[in-house]
C-alpha cells in the first residue's frame, strides 16, 4: 500500500485501514517512525471528500509547522491556523490549531457539522499538570460522528488509555503500536578522557578511572565529609568530588566531527547556555562547517532575508554564526530569527543547533546525532532528572530516515557524574516511559460554561467520563476485589478483628474513590458561590457572566473586570496590564524601574492579585497565578506603535527575550478578544477593544514562527 508515492510500513497500513473502516485510532510509535503520514492521510481524505478536518497540537511551534506543511501541500485557500495569538483563515476546511482552541469551540456550543476527523498529536499531553484537562474535555465534547486519530510516541499504559477512549467515544478504539524505529538508535558516552564510548565500555573505563584515582577520591571524600554543608558549592550528597577539568561542549563537538556525526541537535536545558555555546564554538572555528555549495546557498538565503522588512534582526554576529553552520534556538529568540533558523535547518544548512526542549516536541527536524548536555533539568521548582518520556522525545530526533543507518545519541558525561546517573541512563535506554496519569481538573471557565449550557446530570456525565474517574474506578475495583477475597477467607477460616477492619476499610476507600472527582468539581462550584460569582440558587451573578468568556488567568482577570479598573484605562495601558497577567520575566533580566502611570497601575492591580479571591482560587487549584507588573510598559509601548528593537534597548538580559515579549503581546491580544466578548452588549466598548486588536496586530506579532 502506498500514500503520496511512499510505500507504507505495516503499522501505517494497519492504521490507515482502520481509519478507512471508520474506527477511532490510537497510534503509538517512536519519534521518527512516520506517524505523520497517517495524519496526512486523514487530512487528504477529508479534503477529497469536501469535508473539514482539524489537526490539534499542544504547542504553537508544532501548530505553525503543520500549518506551513499543509499550506505547501494543499494551497493557502484550504488551510487555516488558530493558535489563540494567530488566526489565519478561520473557516478553511483544514484547520491547524492548539488543543485549547478546539476545546473552547466545543465548550461554547459549536456543532461543527462538516467536521470529518480530528487529529490529536502528542495525545499523552493529557497528563500535563496545568493543561492536561483540555485533552480529556476535547475527547468528551467531540460529537460522536467525528473520527479521532490520536498520536503519541510514548504511552506506557496504552491499553488502559484506549479502553477509556473507547468508553468515551462509544466505539472500540483501534490500537496500533510500533516499537521498532526505522532508524535504530545507538547511545554513546562522551568525555574529555575517553572520547566516544558505548555505555558498557564507558562503565569499564570508569572502573579503571576509579582504581587510578582511588587515593584522590578517598581524600576528597574525607574533605567533603568534614566540610560545612553551607560551603559545599551545591554538590549533592553522595556525588563524586570533581578531580579534574570538566568535559566541555567543544570537546563533544570535536568528537562528533571526527566521527562524522553532524548535523547535530545539541540539547541544553538553559537558554543562556544555548547562546553561549553557539558563540563559543563560532569563535573557535577557523573554517565553516558548510562546503562551498552550502556556503553559496547560505549566502543566498541570508541575503534574501536581509532584503526583507525582517532583515533588521539579523546582525553581523548572528550572520557569522549561520555562515559557519552554527545556530541556537529557544523560546525567547526573536520570532523572525526563530523562523529563519528553522528554515535554514530544514534546508540542511545548519550543522549544529544548540537548542532547548521546545525544539524536541513534535517538530519534524531530525539530525544524524542528538547530544544531551546533561540529564537533569530545572522545572521551575527544582533540578530534577529527565523523565524517560522527555529523554526519548529528544533522543528520537536522532537518525534521518532514508539518510542514516543509525541515529546517534550522545551524552556528555564526566567520570565524577557516572555513579549518580548510571541507573538513570539504563532506565532511559530500556525505553519504558512513565504511564500517562490524568490531570483532570476543570478550569473555572469550563465550569461556568457547563453550568450555563448543561443540566446537572450532563455535567456529572462529563466528570464521570474523565480519564481520572476511569482510573479511580479501576483503583476502586481492585480495592473491592481485595475486600471480597478477604471476606471469603474470613468465611472459610474465621479471622481476627483486624482482618474484618481491613475489609471495611477497603470497601469505604473504594466508595470514596469513586466520588472523588465529582466532589472536586463541587468544591470549585462552592468557591464560586462563596465569592459571589454564583448566587446560592446557581443563578449567574456578574462574576460568572464575565468568567464565561475569560480563559487566561481566569479569576484574576475577572476580578480586574469587576473592579472597574480596566474601564478607566487608556487602551495602551490596558494592553500593558493584560501582558503582565500572562508572561513573566526571568530572574536574571534587569529592567528599568516602573514609574508614573505604569507604577500606579501595577500597585492597583497588585491589591487584587493578592486579594482573598485570587489567592483563594490559587490555593484551591494548586496552580500559581502569573503576575509580572514589569511587563506593563512593554505592552503599553507595543500598543502605542513602538518597535520591538526599541524596547530591547531598555532590557539587560543574558539571553534574547524578544520572543518572550512577542508571546506576551500575542496572548494579551487573545485576552483583549475575550474582553471584547465580555462587553458584547456595549457596542462602544467592544469597538474600542476591536480597534486595540487591530493596533497590536502588526510586525512580529503576525509572524508564523
Amino acid at each position: 500500500m502506498q500514500h503520496r508515492g511512499l510505500t507504507l510500513d505495516p503499522f501505517q497500513q494497519t492504521a490507515i485501514e482502520a481509519l478507512d473502516a471508520g474506527k477511532p485510532v490510537l497510534v503509538c510509535a517512536p519519534t521518527g517512525t512516520g506517524k505523520t503520514i497517517i495524519a496526512d492521510f486523514v487530512v487528504d481524505r477529508a479534503l477529497a471528500r469536501g469535508r473539514d478536518v482539524i489537526y490539534t497540537a499542544p504547542i504553537k511551534a508544532l501548530s505553525n509547522q503543520k500549518f506551513r506543511d499543509y499550506t505547501r501541500l494543499h494551497g493557502e485557500e484550504k488551510v487555516g491556523l488558530l493558535t489563540g495569538d494567530l488566526v489565519i483563515r478561520r473557516d478553511a476546511p483544514c484547520r491547524v490549531m492548539t488543543t485549547e482552541i478546539l476545546r473552547n469551540m466545543l465548550l461554547q456550543g459549536e456543532t461543527l457539522p462538516q467536521l470529518d476527523a480530528v487529529v490529536i498529536d502528542e495525545i499523552h499531553f493529557l497528563d500535563d499538570r496545568e493543561r492536561g484537562t483540555t485533552w480529556e474535555e476535547l475527547l468528551i465534547y467531540l460529537p460522536p460522528h467525528v473520527q479521532v486519530l490520536g498520536l503519541s510516541a510514548t504511552l506506557q499504559n496504552m491499553r488502559a488509555f484506549a479502553e477509556w477512549m473507547s468508553a468515551v467515544r462509544g466505539q472500540t478504539v483501534e490500537v496500533v503500536q510500533e516499537t521498532k524505529r526505522s532508524v535504530p538508535l545507538q547511545a554513546w558516552i562522551c568525555n574529555l578522557d575517553d572520547g566516544l564510548l558505548h555505555p558498557a565500555d564507558f562503565d569499564k573505563a570508569h572502573q579503571r578511572w576509579e582504581r587510578q584515582h582511588q587515593k584522590e577520591l578517598a581524600r576528597a571524600a574525607d574533605q567533603g565529609r568534614g566540610r560545612h554543608r553551607g560551603d559545599d558549592r551545591g554538590q549533592r550528597r553522595g556525588r563524586t568530588p570533581r578531580l579534574g577539568p570538566s568535559t566541555s561542549h567543544t570537546d563533544v563537538f570535536d568528537h562528533l566531527r571526527e566521527h562524522d556525526l553532524l548535523p547535530c541537535l545539541y540539547f541544553s536545558f538553559s537558554r543562556k547556555t544555548t547562546e553561549l555555546y553557539a558563540r563559543s564554538l563560532g569563535g573557535r572555528l577557523r573554517r565553516s562547517l558548510l562546503d562551498k555549495d552550502e556556503q553559496a546557498r547560505m549566502t543566498a538565503e541570508l541575503d534574501a532575508f536581509a532584503r526583507t522588512d525582517a532583515g533588521k534582526v539579523l546582525d553581523d554576529e548572528l550572520r557569522g554564526l549561520y555562515e559557519r553552520g552554527i545556530a541556537y534556538h529557544h523560546a525567547g529568540v526573536n520570532v523572525l530569527l526563530k523562523a529563519l533558523v528553522e528554515e535554514l535547518y530544514e534546508k540542511r544548512l545548519i550543522k549544529i543547533l544548540y537548542c532547548t526542549s521546545t525544539f524536541a516536541l513534535g517538530i519534524n527536524m531530525p539530525a544524524r546525532s542528538v547530544v544531551f548536555d546533561g540529564l537533569r533539568k530545572f522545572d521551575g521548582h527544582s533540578l530534577r532528572p529527565l523523565t524517560t518520556r522527555e529523554f526519548m522525545q529528544k533522543a528520537g530526533r536522532a537518525g534521518r530516515r532514508g539518510m542514516d543507518q543509525v541515529g546517534h545519541v550522545v551524552i556528555r558525561m564526566d567520570h565524577e557524574d557516572w555513579n549518580e546517573t548510571r541507573g538513570q541512563l539504563q532506565a532511559y535506554l530500556r525505553g519504558e516511559p512513565e504511564p500517562v496519569r490524568s490531570s483532570f481538573s476543570l478550569s473555572f471557565n469550563s465550569i461556568v460554561n457547563l453550568l450555563h449550557s448543561s443540566p446537572q446530570e450532563r455535567i456529572r456525565e462529563v466528570v464521570d467520563k474523565s480519564f481520572l474517574t476511569f482510573s479511580r474506578r479501576a483503583e476502586a475495583a481492585l480495592d473491592l476485589a481485595e475486600a471480597g477475597r478477604l471476606e471469603r477467607a474470613l468465611e472459610d477460616e474465621g479471622g481476627s478483628k483486624k482482618a474484618r477492619k481491613n475489609v471495611t476499610r477497603l470497601q469505604e476507600r473504594a466508595r470514596s474513590i469513586e466520588d472523588r472527582s465529582w466532589e472536586e468539581f463541587q468544591r470549585k462550584v462552592a468557591f464560586l458561590t462563596k465569592v459571589g460569582y454564583l448566587d446560592a440558587d446557581g443563578t449567574f451573578a456578574a462574576g460568572a457572566r464575565v468568567l464565561l468568556h475569560v480563559q487566561i488567568e481566569e479569576i484574576f482577570v475577572t476580578e480586574l473586570v469587576l473592579s472597574g479598573l480596566l474601564e478607566e484605562l487608556p487602551m495602551p495601558l490596558l494592553f500593558g496590564l493584560l501582558c503582565s497577567v500572562n508572561k513573566e520575566f526571568g530572574r536574571d533580566v534587569r529592567l528599568r524601574p516602573l514609574k508614573g502611570a505604569d507604577l500606579n497601575l501595577g500597585r492597583e492591580a497588585n491589591k487584587l492579585r493578592f486579594g482573598p479571591i485570587v489567592t483563594g482560587a490559587e490555593e484551591l487549584t494548586g496552580i500559581g497565578v502569573t503576575w509580572c507588573p514589569d511587563m506593563i510598559p512593554f505592552g503599553r509601548m507595543w500598543a502605542e506603535g513602538r518597535s520591538l528593537s526599541e524596547m530591547m534597548l531598555t532590557i539587560d538580559s543574558p539571553t534574547d527575550i524578544s520572543g518572550d515579549l512577542v508571546g506576551a503581546f500575542r496572548r494579551a491580544k487573545d485576552l483583549v478578544g475575550q474582553l471584547k466578548s465580555v462587553h458584547a452588549e456595549d457596542p462602544t466598548r467592544a469597538a474600542a477593544l476591536a480597534e486595540l486588536i487591530r493596533a497590536v496586530s502588526r510586525d512580529e506579532v503576525l509572524v508564523v514562527d
